[in-house]
């Protein structure tokens, strides 16, 4: 047992503790939440990293894609929550609302619509 998730059941339905689900309780056409990791992005910088818009292009400007300002000067310290460069990705994303297309009970593989969240190179135990 690799993975351990919580599934919610009807008031009429029994599970037996220890009781092994498999994907043929789901239906194609139903809606599904799935948690993953997003894709790590490593260091961004802000513009990447929040969408700012950046500096201006032209008229002399030598700031294009800097943050700006920290804020204020006398405080010495720059405040908590502040969106500036720094790590990106590699979160727990949960996405909500994903259709399921097709089951394969054979395999063991629910196939669902929309976006996933998952690195492009899977780890070598998937």
């Amino acid at each position: 047992m690799r993975h351990l998730r919580e599934f919610p059941v009807s008031d009429g339905e029994q599970r037996a503790e220890g009781e092994t689900l498999t994907v043929t309780q789901f239906e194609p056409g139903q809606h599904v939440t799935v948690i993953g990791t997003s894709k790590g992005r490593g260091f961004a910088g802000a513009i990447k990293r929040h969408g700012f818009h950046g500096g201006p292009a032209s008229h002399g400007s030598k700031v294009h894609r800097a943050p700006m300002s920290a804020g204020a000067t006398d405080a010495a310290r720059v405040f908590k929550g502040h969106r500036g460069p720094g790590h990106m990705g590699h979160e727990q994303v949960t996405v909500k609302g994903l259709r399921v297309v097709e089951i394969d009970a054979e395999n063991h593989l629910l196939v669902v619509s929309g976006p996933v969240p998952w690195p492009d190179r899977r780890p070598a135990d998937c």
